[in-house]
């Protein structure tokens, strides 16, 4: 799955714990619900101890021992169906999050038919109905069955077997199913066998269900409703991953339990059916109502988890390439392939496919790939194995998308979700505790990947932005979690999607970029190419991954470890938070600590003694040296040590490839500060980038004083690299700063101290800026970074920044075709509202009107917010409780306007004046 999105509002606190009760209230609502379609759907309350549940103590599985009945050859008996909550049930295998090993799939026989239909007024739900027969090898004696499902009914349930070794296709007994029952919580559907199935034969489970497929959901099937070509038309797409291929299809839903699949898809003629596999065949199906139906069969999958099952059901066209003799299609919006929208992600698919073959030495196994472009997935990409699916902001280039990161922006997602193509879908991991086996080393491979289409990439300087700033700032030693989890701390369901965060997708990254610095490229290709060799349609556990760089690390005798691997990388993946490690320099000394939030504060519950195997390579004056390692709390090394001299100084972290953060004694911060006042490009980007961001956030943390990170500022008149510009800015310039202190006395001293340092890199853009923003559009880390400097040259006054704004809002306005920039385009809309009148304010209230584009419309809703006239805030905010023609509600109205200088009087004064009209909505 892709990396989470990390987009949205700022929300204060005061509205978050207003929307978390709100957020409260509505789960008890669902609950109650759900409990309700658990018990409706199937039988009464009343009826729940007399249809097929069990109401002892469930006997051994393998307890009966009666001779399987002959196939019948006349109408079977449907079996009952129920569901039971776990008050009303004994103890029991189905109050486990895990299926117990009796069973192992085989293979599916899958059928589904999503009732989607053209010019329909598509409610916000269809149904589905389905079949499935599953061949299963039973491990041990039971006359129990589990397998997981979830708000499906189940129509009819058949057991067959023991099967023949042979077609399969003669005589076959049948294994009465007296009951068929559901343990709601834990999402299981329980067959009640009249017989036992026996150890080491193959019995078929068949299957036929019905449910429902919601709008826009992303959960299992769900359906989009979109505009294409001037017409309403609605697509179904599946997001089966991480558990809710049982919300689709009733089966064995754990990752392990690989099987391969024959998909059916029946479908309007009128659309196209997309899975996996190449189509195989197609045919014709009448209804009920005499309407027909296209049914669309597909190759076999190979061996594969059933969250990498998908299909899609769509009125689309395509674009396509052949990359090594397969196919590689892009499905999207029939406008938007006209326009060429699809070209660049076409562009760039195939030759990412083949540098991770050549890479990894393993050819991608399956004959095509589709790839499908969403109006709505959320913001998020999905690997599934042969039709990937991405939300189409993150696929498709758009006219005015040329001065954007967005080419970089698909670069990476597209990356990512092809390295899962090794990293997950042909070497799955044994279980979700260990998602960051693929989610990790899938994140990773992005930069890999960048840096060969692009070798001037920063590459350093972009995983810094990307991946390591975001994770450093969340990660510490008291909330955070490991990364790599045991098994036995899971006991719902819902903690495995809560593992889809930042410390499985960047903070495996990092771990992962770590372990390549400390051994080297070769090496570390070597054992990867080893490890998914060996486990290549299989599973691994994280030591089976580190069990095969031991073997390439034995193999040679250049790289000497202080540990085995198991024992270096589990001191990093199985405890929670990071290392800081202090130098010495006047006597060499590191020691290393867990990381807190405000170490002072937290005295009393600095309790934690663990320590981490560290690798430290490292720089002195400019020079790199050997590889030391910290694998207890202390150490000395001599060769640390600095003398007198002003030319002499050291930073540890080479490349912010380990992952912790670094501190100093006195004189270690002092020699950086004065190596950065006399000649800052002594220093690398990446190693100034990294002094900024350790030591502010050791200094908000209380590690070390606030005016030591300052001094580290004083040369940056000399700065010229934007990057550095961000972390400073990011740093010093908060949301909280801007919020508190307009109207105090810390804002004429950061103004004067900050305009100072600024004047220099706000030349050298915003003359870019006039003249020829185009050639910022192959510069990510501009693109990135620029917004946080216009921003804040803004918000200092600095009377260029207000005029250039005005300049660019007013052509914008009497030319609308000509686009703000899209990297300051926020902070034009913003000031050239502030800066304005109730003339520009209604100028973007009709703009807003007439967009279609939700993250357009909320950067129009966002920037209306930042009006100077009390006046105008308040009519906005009239706007949001009665007429309210807003994408986002009227909270994240009153939330924005709130959020500036003068909206938050008016707001408060607002909700006090308007809170039975508030509360009404």
């Amino acid at each position: 799955m892709g990396p989470p999105s990390s987009s949205g509002f700022y929300v204060s606190r005061a509205v978050a714990l207003l929307l978390a009760v709100l957020a409260a209230a509505l789960l008890l609502a669902l609950a109650v619900l759900a409990a309700l379609y658990g018990r409706c759907a199937r039988v009464p309350p009343s009826e729940l101890l007399h249809r097929g549940v069990p109401d002892a103590a469930p006997s051994p599985p393998g307890a009966q021992e009666e001779p399987l009945p002959t196939r019948r050859t006349g109408p079977t008996r449907e079996p009952a169906v129920t569901a039971t909550p776990s008050s009303g049930r004994p103890p029991g295998p189905w109050d486990q999050l895990r299926l117990p090993p009796w069973l192992v799939p085989l293979h599916y026989e899958l059928e589904l038919w999503p009732r989607l239909r053209p010019n329909e007024s598509w409610a916000p739900m269809l149904t589905f109905s389905g079949r499935v027969n599953i061949t299963v090898r039973c491990t041990v004696a039971t006359a129990r069955l589990l397998l997981h499902s979830l708000f499906l009914d189940c129509e009819s349930a058949e057991v067959r077997g023991p099967l023949s070794s042979g077609t399969g296709d003669g005589a076959v007994g049948r294994v009465p199913v007296d009951g068929v029952w559901f343990a709601f919580d834990m999402q299981y559907m329980v067959l009640e066998l009249g017989g036992t199935l026996q150890p080491g034969s193959q019995y078929e489970l068949q299957l036929s269900f019905s449910g429902l497929v919601y709008q826009d959901l992303r959960e299992g099937l769900f359906f989009n409703v979109y505009t294409d070509q001037g017409e309403r038309r609605a697509l179904v797409a599946s997001q089966m991953e991480p558990t809710f291929a049982r919300s689709v299809f009733p089966c064995f839903d754990e990752p392990a339990l690989k099987a391969t699949f024959n998909i059916t898809i029946i479908h309007h003629p009128s659309y196209v059916a997309l899975s996996n596999m190449p189509k195989l065949g197609q045919s014709a199906r009448r209804d009920a109502n005499g309407s027909i139906w296209t049914v669309t069969t597909f190759s076999t999958t190979p061996h594969m988890p059933t969250y990498l099952v998908a299909l899609a059901v769509c009125d689309y066209a395509h674009v396509d390439q052949t990359e090594r003799g397969k196919e590689i299609r892009i499905w999207a919006r029939k406008d938007a392939i006209a326009n060429g929208n699809a070209d660049f992600a076409l562009n760039i698919t195939g030759p990412i496919f083949s540098f991770l073959e050549d890479l990894f030495n393993i050819s991608y196994p399956l004959p095509k790939t589709d790839i499908i472009a969403l109006p709505t997935f959320d913001n998020s990409a999905m690997e599934n194995w042969g039709l990937l699916i991405f939300d189409e902001s993150l696929l498709l280039m758009q006219p005015n998308d040329r001065v954007t990161d967005k080419k970089a922006v698909i670069s990476f997602i597209l990356s990512h979700e092809i390295g899962h193509q090794w990293f997950g879908n042909l070497v799955t991991m044994n279980w979700w505790n260990d998602i960051w086996l693929k989610e990790g080393f899938a994140s990773y491979f992005e930069f890999g990947v960048i840096n060969n289409f692009n070798p001037k990439f920063p590459r350093n300087e972009i995983f810094f932005s990307n991946i390591l700033h975001n994770v450093l700032s969340e990660d510490h030693a008291l909330v955070s979690r490991a990364v790599s989890l045991k098994v036995e701390n899971f006991t719902e369901t819902s903690e495995i999607n809560e593992l889809f965060d930042l410390f499985t997708y960047n903070k495996g990254a990092s771990l992962a970029r770590m372990l390549s610095s400390f051994l080297n490229e070769n090496l570390f290709i070597s054992a990867l190419k080893s490890y998914l060799k060996t486990f290549s349609y299989s599973n691994a556990e994280q030591d089976d991954l580190w069990r095969h760089f031991q073997m390439v690390i034995d193999d040679q005798n250049k790289i000497l470890l202080p540990a085995t691997v198991k024992s270096i990388m589990d001191s990093w993946t199985h405890q929670s938070g990071f290392p800081v490690i202090t130098l010495n320099v006047s006597t060499g000394a590191v020691k290393q600590e867990p990381f807190y939030l405000g170490k002072v504060k937290n005295e009393t519950l600095l309790t934690r003694n663990d320590t981490w195997i560290v690798p430290i390579l490292w720089i002195k004056n400019g020079l790199t040296q050997s590889l030391v390692w910290l694998d207890k709390s202390s150490k000395i090394f001599p060769e640390m040590q600095v003398s007198a001299s002003d030319h002499d100084w050291v930073i540890l972290n080479l490349n912010m490839t380990g992952y912790y953060r670094v501190n100093y004694d006195k004189l270690g911060w002092k020699k950086l500060n004065q190596q950065l006042e006399k000649d800052p490009k002594a220093i690398p980007v990446i190693h100034r980038l990294q002094l900024i961001d350790d030591a502010f956030s050791l200094s908000k943390n209380n590690y070390i004083e606030i005016e030591t990170a300052l001094d580290l500022t004083k040369y940056l008149a000399e700065e010229d690299e934007i990057i550095v510009w961000y972390a400073v800015l990011v740093n010093l310039v908060t949301k909280d700063l801007v919020f508190d202190v307009n109207s105090y006395d810390m804002y004429p001293l950061l103004k004067k101290y900050l305009l100072k340092r600024l004047i220099s890199i706000w030349n050298m853009y915003s003359t870019l800026i006039r003249e020829n923003m185009a050639t910022l559009q192959d510069d990510y880390l501009a693109l990135v970074a620029l917004e946080k400097l216009f921003e804040t040259a803004c918000w200092l006054g600095l009377e260029d920044c207000l005029q250039l704004s005005r300049e660019l809002f007013k052509n914008w306005v009497h030319h609308p075709e000509n686009e703000i920039p899209s990297p300051i385009k926020s902070v034009i809309l913003c000031y050239g509202i502030a800066l304005g009148s109730e003339e520009e304010w209604d100028f973007l209230l009709n703009m807003y009107a007439n967009k279609t584009k939700e993250e357009e419309k909320i950067q129009l809703a966002y920037a209306m917010s930042c009006s100077k006239d009390p006046w105008i805030l308040n009519r906005y905010l009239e706007y949001a409780i009665t007429a309210s023609p807003f994408t986002f509600n009227e909270t994240n109205v009153i939330e924005v306007v709130a959020a500036s200088e003068v909206g938050r009087y008016i707001a408060k004064d607002f909700l006090v004046n308007n809170w039975q009209a508030v509360a009404e909505r």
